[in-house]
């Protein structure tokens, strides 16, 4: 009796746990590295301090070029890239949720909006998740409250989170720095932060699928402009931040079945001048001071590149679109004006399908940026600053695109791709689908 239990408990274990594990060991692994606002541009230049991504492009392939979607900025392209949908489908317009007040005030874009609130749209990670594969996440954005995801140490970390745990443990960050995480440190030390969770997440779980988000290379760019040698700084600080993920994956003898695509959300530009087209609509009597507030029925929400204009009352929109729109597009520093049908073929969502849908969107010339502001002058010049938001067709917005590792053919010419066409190569590799998917894989990189 007692060796027939112990015959059905082995056959148990080979067919289960040890036959799981086994399995588990033979699975493709991919990771998702997202070094914001990094433009293709810069990969043009011999001199790119980036030795750890040279060598993953040798050994792989690079786009010249990935074409974002509008609007060009952080939470709608990440969402893209784990979607394969624009913004029409999963309607993410901002970096959070654009909500509005009932008193007329200023729209505000809120972050920290449950995922399935914000984003309208199957993503890589539930997908991977109802296949039985094991997922995790570092700073990657909208996707709070998320259901899939085994492991996370988020944009605002948990001190009590299990990886946030595991840190304070190895002396990497104290509860109290976890706790302040937001307030008086550098970009760079967020980026330190996120890669040793990364790192720790590898270690101890080595999941099938890791998104991961790097910052500091927006942030100095933001701040200094567009390639500047701060930007430069920031590029070779990601590198080292690359290696030590990939040294990672070595560690935990996972490297040869790991596929690693280094992306990014959006390119970068310069401005030296700013357009105000709220100042603009305050002229315009469109909106007004009331008990020390601005309010109206008409907003400007400033996305650097461009900026999108909210009618808040429908019955007013047949009037005021042809007057805005021929107002805004005689004013300095505007490109063009988009419109109905024009909005469609950014890739937006309609008014009737959402309200995060502007009615109309402004798009800034070279040099210019807009501003939210709602006093002062319309027009203004500065220093030079960075920023992105301009539509995804500007040279100067298109995204970084290298894939490298064990899916990989090396060397396979790309040309310019759509980010939309990220998620359902990942999809292909995992051995899953995205049905939903405008974009369609890129097969010809795949062994």
């Amino acid at each position: 009796m007692m060796r027939k239990i112990f015959l059905v408990f082995a056959a148990l274990c080979f067919s289960g746990t040890i036959g799981r594990a086994q399995t588990t060991a033979s699975q493709p692994i991919v990771v998702v590295l997202s070094l914001d606002g990094f433009p293709s541009r810069a990969l043009k230049d011999p001199r790119l301090p980036m030795p750890t991504l040279r060598k993953l492009i040798a050994d792989g392939v690079a786009a010249d070029a990935m074409t974002p979607v509008n609007p060009t900025v952080t939470w709608p392209n990440h969402t893209s890239l784990v979607t394969g949908v624009d913004a029409a489908h999963h309607q993410v317009l901002f970096n959070g949720l654009l909500t509005f007040p009932s008193s007329g005030a200023e729209p505000l874009v809120k972050p920290w909006i449950n995922k399935d609130e914000l984003v309208h749209a199957k993503t890589l990670y539930e997908l991977a998740s109802d296949h039985g594969l094991t997922t995790a996440q570092v700073d990657w954005v909208a996707i709070y409250g998320a259901r899939g995801l085994n492991w996370s140490f988020p944009e605002r970390p948990d001190p009590d989170g299990p990886i946030e745990r595991d840190l304070v443990d190895e002396k990497f960050v104290t509860r109290e720095e976890l706790e302040n995480f937001g307030e008086d440190s550098s970009p760079a030390w967020h980026d330190q932060v996120w890669t040793d969770a990364a790192v720790d997440i590898v270690k101890r779980h080595t999941p099938n699928l890791l998104l991961f988000h790097l910052l500091a290379t927006d942030s100095l760019q933001h701040r200094y402009g567009a390639l500047t040698p701060a930007a430069y700084e920031a590029y070779a600080y990601a590198d080292t931040r690359i290696a030590a993920l990939l040294q990672a994956f070595r560690d935990a003898k996972a490297l040869d079945r790991t596929t690693f695509f280094i992306v990014s959300d959006h390119g970068f530009a310069s401005f030296s001048h700013t357009v105000s087209p709220n100042v603009v609509l305050m002229q315009d009597h469109l909106m007004h001071v009331e008990n020390g507030q601005y309010a109206g029925d008409v907003w400007a929400k400033a996305e650097g590149g461009t900026a999108m204009i909210y009618i808040r009352k429908p019955e007013q929109r047949a009037e005021l679109i042809p007057k805005l729109t021929s107002e805004f597009a005689a004013l300095e520093g505007v490109e063009h004006v988009y419109e109905g049908k024009e909005l469609e073929a950014l890739g937006l969502p309609t008014s009737d399908q959402t309200d995060q849908a502007p009615q109309l969107v402004l798009s800034a010339k070279s040099g210019y940026s807009f501003l939210a502001q709602t006093q002062g002058n319309v027009i203004q010049n500065g220093a030079i600053r960075g920023t992105h938001g301009y539509v995804n067709t500007n040279p100067d917005m298109q995204a970084l695109f290298v894939a490298s590792g064990a899916a990989i053919r090396q060397g396979v010419p790309l040309g310019t791709i759509s980010n939309l066409q990220v998620a359902p190569t990942i999809a292909m590799i995992l051995g899953l689908k995205l049905d939903a998917a405008q974009g369609e894989p890129l097969k010809s990189i795949l062994k």
